[in-house]
């Protein structure tokens, strides 16, 4: 396969058209197939040869792709882009008029992530050559693949077997990718109501769902709304597949920092078993409300936990690491009414800088507005009531 001629090449690619095999068409029109290392196939002007075999706009198409491949070949990836969009575009004005049928899905789904992969790639050329708007190619791209959406959602027509609706996942999840590297997070929206409001929501493969759900709690995780965002990314890690560990540990680096949000802490088993002992620190500080450890091994591992977009949400764990240091001055005093001073003197061992009475209170307030402590502050005797029953309910019970 690697070096045929390119009147073999089209005529496989003519007859796979022809056939309805959407699945070797879809090979034969990727960038993971072995045929786009063959010289005799790289072309710089190949549409000639592609209309004597090919009917419009399928000659348009590969010869886009050959063109591409050329380019590829080249390490020129601004215009291999440019040309991947040619398939894309090309691609789906053939797909719009296959009516109530979707052999052709697999294609759609090689050439589309082959344009995101362009993008990226023509993207960081630009960069090195200080031209374009970061994030450009990529928006470009994102656009070309709603196009697609687009088509796939408004199939009404055809039975469920035949729907092109079956491809609105896949391309949920390739502009998830783009959307969270360009930072647009807002336009997921409506991709995600469009799946929630599908028939086929339940139905799509293993690998597309595992994917979704990921980024779907990715997006929870960053709204705050970490009770679905647990939901999501447990889903995602317990159905990728067992031997996708790299996988597995990305959806942790999320996971984690929820799941102790909701007061779930993970074992040391886990965190060595997925290489991520970066959580071990921050995960004993919270639980022991020690807010000095916690704060260190913020500042230790800052670096990585900026780099995955996390760091922020690991701030919110103070809070959690103020209710359990609380707790254990609860504990230790024994009584319902607690005075401020006490709480004061747990901060400043745990060599929180210039905090006073004020602050103490309004640590307190935030705890008790959030539920984590029941009580309230009698600022004339300057204590914390606390009530006589679980006064600290447990926190997967609050959030």
């Amino acid at each position: 396969m690697a070096h045929i001629t390119i009147n073999q090449y089209l005529q496989q690619i003519y007859e796979a058209i022809d056939n309805h095999d959407g699945s070797f068409c879809a090979e034969l029109l990727s960038f993971k197939h072995p045929h786009v290392a063959n010289p005799r196939l790289q072309l710089a002007s190949p549409e000639e040869k592609c209309q004597q075999v090919l009917e419009p706009p399928y000659d348009e198409m590969v010869a886009a792709h050959l063109r591409c491949t050329y380019a590829v070949a080249n390490h020129d990836f601004i215009e291999a882009y440019k040309f991947q969009t040619l398939v894309v575009q090309s691609f789906l004005r053939a797909f719009q008029s296959h009516k109530e049928e979707n052999w052709a899905l697999p294609v759609m789904f090689s050439i589309t992530l082959d344009l995101r992969i362009f993008a990226n790639n023509a993207e960081q050329q630009l960069q090195k050559k200080a031209k374009g708007q970061p994030g450009e190619m990529l928006e470009k791209a994102a656009e070309q693949l709603m196009s697609c959406f687009r088509v796939c959602a408004s199939d009404n027509r055809a039975g469920i077997e035949d729907s092109k609706k079956w491809g609105m996942m896949f391309l949920s999840n390739q502009l998830f990718k783009i959307y969270f590297k360009i930072n647009k997070l807002h336009l997921c929206k409506p991709l995600i109501r469009a799946i929630d409001s599908s028939n086929l929501k339940n139905d799509y493969s293993p690998a597309q769902k595992v994917t979704y759900k990921y980024y779907v709690g990715r997006k929870a995780m960053f709204d705050s709304d970490f009770k679905p965002a647990e939901e999501f990314l447990s889903f995602a890690f317990h159905h990728c597949h067992r031997s996708s560990q790299k996988n597995k540990r990305m959806i942790l680096i999320y996971l984690l920092p929820v799941k102790m949000l909701l007061g779930h802490m993970p074992t040391h088993q886990l965190l060595r078993k997925y290489d991520l002992m970066q959580f071990a620190d921050v995960t004993k500080g919270v639980s022991e409300g020690n807010l000095l450890l916690l704060n260190e091994a913020l500042n230790k591992h800052e670096t990585f936990f900026i780099r995955c977009g996390i760091f922020l949400i690991l701030e919110k764990l103070k809070i959690i690491t103020f209710r359990n240091l609380f707790k254990k001055v609860y504990l230790l005093l024994r009584t319902h009414q607690l005075p401020l001073d006490a709480f004061l003197v747990s901060l400043r061992m745990m060599q929180v800088e210039d905090v006073d009475i004020d602050e103490v209170q309004c640590i307190l307030a935030n705890l008790i507005y959030m539920g984590h402590i029941k009580g309230y502050i009698s600022q004339q005797h300057q204590k914390l009531v606390v009530s006589k029953q679980n006064p600290f309910p447990p926190l997967s019970s609050v959030s």
